[in-house]
């Protein structure tokens, strides 16, 4: 049986946080969502640890801290470095793909243009991770 996962989604896109939440809405998952606008509004969130997210998902390019910077903080972090933390972005960039799983992304999924497809790219990836095994806290 899946479980609801409290999932830190981490976007500057208001566009994109709302597809984000409309996806969920039509699938009928009952996740919770915690948003930050960018790495540096999510990093107050993870060190104040009220709720710690069962996975992260994140996008690469925003503002003051990007994707690549906020994983870098958060893989050295003994205590975050566990949450398994997803790109969803828009960038193909190999040397980018790469350099995520170097630092230790748990996924790199690319967001489709066609929004039937990022409904179906958002629903697999949800239903795994609700499947799986994570560390509890």
């Amino acid at each position: 049986m899946s479980k609801s996962l409290n999932i830190l989604l981490i976007e500057d896109d208001a566009i994109e946080v709302m597809k984000f939440h409309r996806v969920l809405a039509t699938l009928k998952m009952n996740h919770k969502i915690i948003e930050a606008n960018n790495g540096e509004e999510a990093l107050v969130i993870l060190k104040e640890r009220e709720i710690i997210p069962d996975i992260i998902i994140l996008d690469l390019n925003m503002p003051k801290i990007n994707g690549i910077e906020f994983l870098q903080i958060l893989k050295a972090d003994d205590y975050l470095k566990y949450i398994p933390a997803i790109i969803l972005t828009t960038s193909s960039n190999h040397r980018e793909v790469m350099e995520c799983y170097r630092i230790g992304i748990a996924g790199y999924v690319l967001k489709p243009l066609k929004y039937e497809d990022y409904v179906d790219r958002i629903q697999r990836m949800l239903s795994y991770w609700s499947l799986n095994e994570l560390i509890s806290r």
